[in-house]
């Protein structure tokens, strides 16, 4: 009873499959604290620390992106009490008429507005927010104190914000690699299904591809199941969902963005080449293939099937094994295959073509495992490492 109530706060597969739940309870937690806060501190406009804690993690579920909002937020509020404060001092030790106290209100606005949309972006603009909830009415000295205390409950909200954050922790290291594992498991699944589709259609012609003779079917095309369609647009819309936790990915584990880009790249090729093979699979429902090829074919899915299961696997739950290589078998080394027809080749081809790409992903993951594994939280990788020391194997993870 005690792991199933821990495990969606400590293990991070868990975590990942309740993310939505755990995001509004972390969100909870974080207003009660907000609350709390403005209780023991007694500030005025104490609603400010509410407002930021929902501002920064109300729509924002990962680290990486909190912790850039928050570090904006937290420099907006910072550079803008300093302005405003430049801005005050002028006003009061200058002696100049009011119009050159507002001129020089618009020309810091102006400036700030320049480098917000050149280079400072939401941190330009919370300066100018701040700057102006201080100065909006230099004659009277009760509005810039009033601003004053809204920029320190802001800081306050984000330091709230953060703090629950590193207690309940969703890191976008953690999203990248099981939106990968689960589209490596749904393509596995996918591709199977391809290969079945095809002993189908041999069944249907009469069980002729299990002779020695080749017969070419009667039977047309044989259409691929609808179900296979959706679960191909399930996989790309996961493929897609990827993308912007790549920069925080990097920023949060040390990978390489280029590398993670790589990656992403392998990942949307074997969608690619799949999808051509469940596009191929109907056109050869009444193409010749003898048995000798056509048990080859039979185990080279079955390999490559069982490569991005294990793949799969060790991304949810990194242990003591490594990504082995996905399979020996070299179409080369049998001939026979370039007497198949054209269209058997193709298949073929583009079987061999998969086969590299998963290669190539499985020596992506192998070389970054160490830091996207470090990115899961230090209490999860020692409890992994003890787990695996107790089994008495070794690890390739050195922490």
């Amino acid at each position: 009873f005690y792991q199933r109530v821990t495990a969606p706060f400590i293990e991070p597969y868990i975590r990942y499959q309740r993310a939505d739940v755990l995001h509004a309870c972390r969100l909870g937690v974080a207003v009660i604290l907000a609350l709390l806060v403005n209780k023991v501190t007694n500030l005025p406009h104490g609603e400010w620390t509410t407002i930021t804690v929902f501002i920064i993690l109300g729509l924002l579920q990962y680290q990486g992106a909190i912790y850039t909002k928050a570090k904006e937020r937290v420099l907006g509020t910072l550079l803008g009490i300093g302005t405003a404060l430049g801005v005050l001092w002028f006003n009061q030790n200058a002696g100049a008429w009011l119009w050159i106290d507002y001129a020089l209100i618009g020309i810091l606005s102006g400036i700030i507005g320049y480098l917000a949309v050149r280079k400072l972006g939401y941190t330009g603009l919370l300066t100018g927010i701040t700057m102006l909830m201080i100065v909006s009415d230099l004659g009277n000295s009760s509005i810039g104190q009033d601003g004053i205390y809204r920029a320190l409950n802001i800081l306050l909200g984000t330091g709230v914000a953060v703090a629950v954050t590193l207690i309940l922790p969703l890191k976008s290291t953690l999203m990248w690699r099981f939106l990968l594992s689960s589209n490596l498991d749904a393509c596995s699944s996918l591709y199977a299904s391809v290969g079945h589709h095809i002993d189908t259609a041999d069944g249907a012609a009469g069980n002729t591809t299990h002779k020695s003779n080749p017969v070419a079917f009667s039977a047309g095309e044989v259409p691929v199941d609808r179900a296979l369609v959706t679960t191909l647009q399930q996989i790309n819309k996961r493929l897609l969902a990827v993308r912007p936790h790549i920069a925080a990915t990097a920023s949060e584990s040390g990978v390489e963005k280029e590398t993670l880009e790589t990656i992403q790249r392998t990942h949307r090729n074997i969608i690619g080449i799949i999808d051509l093979l469940l596009s191929a699979a109907p056109r050869l429902a009444n193409i010749e293939i003898d048995e000798e090829n056509h048990v080859l074919l039979v185990h080279y899915q079955h390999e490559l099937t069982q490569a991005m299961q294990h793949m799969a696997a060790v991304l949810r739950s990194p242990s003591d094994e490594v990504f082995r290589p996905i399979t020996r078998i070299a179409v080369s080394e049998y001939p026979s295959v370039q007497r198949l027809a054209f269209e058997w080749q193709g298949y073929f081809w583009l079987t061999q073509t998969l086969q590299t790409q998963l290669q190539q992903l499985s020596d992506l993951l192998q070389t970054t495992k160490p830091q996207w594994f470090a990115a899961s939280g230090l209490r999860y990788q020692r409890r992994e490492q003890k787990r695996i020391e107790v089994q008495g194997h070794e690890t390739d993870l050195h922490l």
